[in-house]
């Protein structure tokens, strides 16, 4: 897997926020990532911070959340 060299090398691991002040409860990020979103009381709630790494779709999550409530942070 990546061997050392600059920085740009660096895989980082991504970590999903969800803005709960700006989340309506659409639902797409959990249609687009149910390994990784889960809908809660009407609002979007990361279930498996991990799973970004393992699932794929948390960029797609965020996107495609028509109110910008999701953000994909470098751990």
């Amino acid at each position: 897997m990546g061997e050392g060299g600059g920085e740009g090398e660096f895989i980082a691991l991504m970590k999903p926020v969800v803005d709960e002040n700006k989340c309506t409860g659409c639902g797409n990020c959990e249609a687009l990532c149910p390994a990784v979103f889960q809908l809660i009381d009407g609002k979007s709630k990361v279930i498996d911070p991990e799973g970004c790494d393992f699932a794929n779709c948390c960029e797609a999550a965020a996107e495609n959340c028509p109110e910008g409530a999701i953000t994909i942070e470098e751990d």
